[in-house]
């Protein structure tokens, strides 16, 4: 995705309700089904710039830095509200069908590996370590199939 479109994108989820930085990354990979996963590197950076710019206020609270528009900010949204359109479909819309539900999928696998991570037993872990390099190494045999 472009820069322009983090920008947009920021300023869209923003207009709902104040947000962390890891917030906005959650929510855009959400919206876009796990086809968008923007980066710190790319989501902070913009956000000090939309401070710079004054089209958005960062409040210390809760241990983290929550984000709001301003007045300015409102006013920039609406300018461009139809401009902007929806970054996060634009980078769905791009991906094969059926490419949302497979990254939804993986998603849940990363979480599910983190549950047993926190709570599962030595046995457990040796277990998930068997099943997810035997499952990336059937993914991979997918792709040296012919695909016929």
């Amino acid at each position: 995705m472009r820069r322009g479109d983090v920008r947009a994108a920021i300023l869209l989820l923003l207009d709902e309700a104040p947000r962390n930085g890891y917030q906005i990354m959650q929510e855009l990979e959400e919206r876009s089904g796990g086809s968008w996963r923007p980066s710190p590197g790319s989501v902070y950076p913009a956000l000090q710039l939309l401070a710079d710019e004054g089209l958005v206020l960062g409040e210390t609270r809760d241990g983290g830095t929550f984000y709001e528009l301003t007045d300015a900010g409102r006013s920039n949204l609406e300018e461009n509200r139809e401009q902007f359109g929806t970054p996060w479909q634009k980078a769905e819309a791009g991906m094969p069908e059926g490419a949302g539900e497979l990254m939804r999928l993986a998603m849940d696998v990363g979480m599910a590996t983190r549950q047993v991570l926190q709570a599962g037993t030595e046995p457990q872990l040796a277990q998930a370590r068997d099943l997810l390099a035997e499952t990336r190494r059937r993914i991979y045999g997918i792709l040296a199939e012919d695909g016929s």
